[in-house]
């Protein structure tokens, strides 16, 4: 291992540790210049790694110590970035934006730390994200702790969503078929039932491999979203329903490898969607 190499490796456990290091605790603590520092952190910020802000740096990767982020993150994974980097350019640059849980939605959450908004989130990993934030004002969500996937459901939940009301919604989903987007658990989808009603625009983000899947707990009819941002796998079988369903479909062009959270890039979007 070379000797960058290693830095950047130390570099980024010191930041991945706390959260967030300041440019000249990192030059101390690596022995070198705050402008050797810089560098590596752009390199960083490339991988998709941390984000630079003024005075330092935040841990932006994939940190989730949770089964359903190590057993998922490596699966579809080049998809899952480039449904991430479709969703962000229809988020609001400001507003009060709520993210549920999920690896897809997480990696959109990485990508959106920068902005001045108000998150709401019952997700401990995207909390995580935003938590060191100054221009970002988050909203936990509190309720049933899932251990695997760090979501908070529920009837505490659902009672705190029902009192919000946020500009747009950014869900996930274990299956979507003609009939609608369902979930692997009914405490799961009752919470995001919530949300659902919690918002002015809903934005289902799922990758190619959920279409034509049903699960046990039924989230909602299909004519509950407005946008599905889906991977260029897509079976164009799919864009009938979709259209007649009034769902604005954004297909997402595939990333280069080393992308990380780049961004540059764009989204090709159904010709002929429909809006709500």
């Amino acid at each position: 291992m070379s000797v960058v190499t290693e830095r950047r490796k130390r570099l980024l456990e010191l930041v991945r540790r706390d959260g967030f290091a300041s440019l000249p605790a990192l030059a101390e603590r690596l022995e070198v210049s705050e402008s050797t520092v810089r560098r590596d952190l752009m390199h960083l910020e490339r991988d998709g790694l941390t984000r630079r802000t003024h005075g330092g740096a935040f841990y932006a990767g994939p940190s989730p110590h949770l089964s359903h982020f190590r057993n998922r993150q490596t699966a579809e994974w080049s998809k899952k970035r480039a449904i991430a980097h479709a969703a962000e350019a229809l988020v609001p640059d400001t507003g009060v934006l709520l993210l549920d849980g999920g690896t897809t939605t997480y990696e959109l959450a990485r990508r959106l730390t920068s902005r001045p908004l108000q998150v709401v989130t019952n997700s401990l990993p995207v909390a995580n994200l935003f938590s060191s934030r100054p221009e970002v004002d988050l909203i936990l969500i509190g309720g049933y702790l899932k251990s695997t996937s760090g979501v908070l459901v529920g009837a505490y939940a659902e009672e705190m969503l029902g009192s919000l009301r946020v500009q747009t919604a950014v869900i996930s989903a274990a299956g979507i078929n003609e009939t609608g987007l369902y979930n692997t658990n009914h405490m799961i989808a009752s919470t995001q039932q919530a949300m659902i009603r919690a918002a002015d625009e809903v934005i289902l983000v799922a990758d190619s491999t959920k279409l034509g899947r049903q699960s046990i707990a039924k989230v909602c009819g299909l004519d509950q979203i407005d946008h599905l941002v889906v991977d260029s796998q897509i079976d164009k079988k799919w864009f009938e329903p979709l259209r007649g369903a009034s769902i604005n479909l954004v297909v997402a062009d595939d990333l280069p490898a080393d992308d990380g959270a780049a961004e540059d890039g764009g989204a090709a979007i159904d010709p002929t969607p429909n809006h709500h």
